[in-house]
């Protein structure tokens, strides 16, 4: 699959996130007061935020992104590199 393919499939995905985000928000009662939406209704919805989520995923990790917790970084930032330094202890002499 061609990059401009998960793009446009991945903006369709977010689009539809904050759209089902939005429709939640704006349909939540305040505590105390019955919900207008059914909880069959309400079940749906959590499994489409979990469907949409699971393809997000799958289009970052064909696209050989770095994952769903990756953060924007300034261009000018250094890059965080870490070593893993082994320490070996002394072997103890015998004198």
């Amino acid at each position: 699959m061609s990059t401009e393919y998960h793009s446009k499939e991945h903006q369709i995905l977010a689009t539809i996130r904050k759209v089902l985000s939005t429709v939640v928000r704006d349909t939540t009662p305040p505590p105390g007061h019955p919900h207008v939406l059914r909880p069959a209704t309400i079940e749906d919805l959590k499994q489409c935020f979990v469907l949409i989520t699971a393809r997000e995923k799958e289009i970052i990790d064909e696209a050989g992104g770095t994952g769903m917790d990756a953060r924007p970084r300034y261009a000018d930032e250094p890059k965080k590199t870490s070593q893993v330094v082994d320490f070996v202890r002394p072997e103890k002499k015998d004198d």
